[in-house]
């Protein structure tokens, strides 16, 4: 197995990434300010294509080891979302072309076959809400290319822990290209992912994580705790939003890494107290695949959780009340 891929990886994207902002196509696809943006300038949001690079580059040296049924639902995910970057696509053929791919996934992956039509129901729905809630959640400086580098880098030390050298190789490749891509989208961020970057990205994270359970190297709740700052976040804001009555397509700043920074504090304090979130929820995930003690590790996330949304929710409530005073 070549354990160059992650280097690979890396190299290419940044050097994709220089070779963009030198050059007349970092003006062509700017990323401009909308009522969910954070940032009030124009930015770059080529970032995606660059990762990609790197990712597939690496995946090169391990080409057998990618299934088709991985990387060809990757390829149309990274072309509507690059049309949807360029021009402006309708919810429809976005969400169309998101469950053609989870569908290709399921059946393909043999998932479908093994577990039956309403455990693949099930998934097909997950995997197209975490192929958005990433999207959802590339909001802020650094904040994506964090989790994804702390995220797949799980991924690839489990799969390294479980002798599975193909899907470690897999895994690390993403980190290591979203490493190469955080040199330039830590804040103050020069470049963003797009949806070229995080739709694809999100599928990525229900596919290598469907495919590592199948092949024994971590069992389900698995990637549900690593990419738990992500989980969490996107899913109560949506049930909060679902609950008032709002559309769940309307752009907003409700998540609450936005309300963090709407209340004063800035990017780079949200990135690092996400950093600590992504690394301590990786770190205990991958203690208790091999040290048990599951459901305790479960229940002491619960209560972490817990303990900074309540404040921050009592926080946005008198910040609201203050700005209408």
């Amino acid at each position: 197995m070549n354990q160059y891929s992650p280097i690979v990886a890396v190299l290419v994207t940044l050097s994709v990434i220089v070779f963009i902002l030198h050059s007349r196509f970092g003006g062509w696809l700017q990323d401009v300010p909308n009522a969910r943006s954070l940032h009030a300038v124009l930015v770059p949001r080529s970032g995606g294509i660059a990762i990609w690079a790197g990712i597939l580059s690496g995946w090169a040296l391990v080409s057998h080891a990618v299934a088709w049924w991985l990387l060809s639902p990757l390829i149309i995910l990274f072309c509507v979302s690059l049309l949807d970057d360029v021009r402006g696509l309708p919810v429809r053929p976005r969400l169309l072309s998101q469950f053609i791919a989870a569908s290709l996934m399921l059946a393909g992956s043999g998932f479908l076959a093994q577990q039956g039509l309403m455990s693949a129901l099930v998934m097909l729905l997950f995997t197209v809400w975490l192929t958005n809630l990433y999207n959802f959640m590339d909001g802020a400086d650094g904040l994506a290319g964090g989790m994804t580098l702390f995220g797949f880098s799980c991924y690839g030390a489990a799969a390294l822990l479980a002798q599975n050298d193909a899907m470690a190789m897999l895994s690390l490749s993403v980190g290591a290209a979203a490493l190469g891509f955080l040199c330039f989208n830590f804040p103050p961020a020069k470049m963003f992912m797009g949806d070229v970057g995080s739709i694809p990205l999100g599928f990525l994270v229900a596919a290598l994580g469907l495919w590592g359970w199948q092949q024994d190297c971590w069992p389900v709740w698995f990637p549900l705790l690593v990419f738990s700052p992500f989980l969490v976040d996107a899913s109560v804001t949506l049930a909060r939003r679902t609950w008032r009555g709002a559309r769940i397509t309307e752009a907003h700043r409700e998540h609450y890494y936005q309300r963090a920074i709407r209340m004063g504090r800035t990017h780079r304090e949200v990135a690092l107290v996400e950093y600590m979130l992504m690394l301590g929820c990786g770190g205990t995930a991958l203690l208790a695949l091999h040290g048990g003690y599951v459901w305790q590790v479960m229940a002491v996330w619960v209560c972490i959780y817990t303990s900074l949304m309540l404040p921050l929710d009592a926080a946005w409530k008198r910040h609201e009340r203050e700005q209408h005073a």
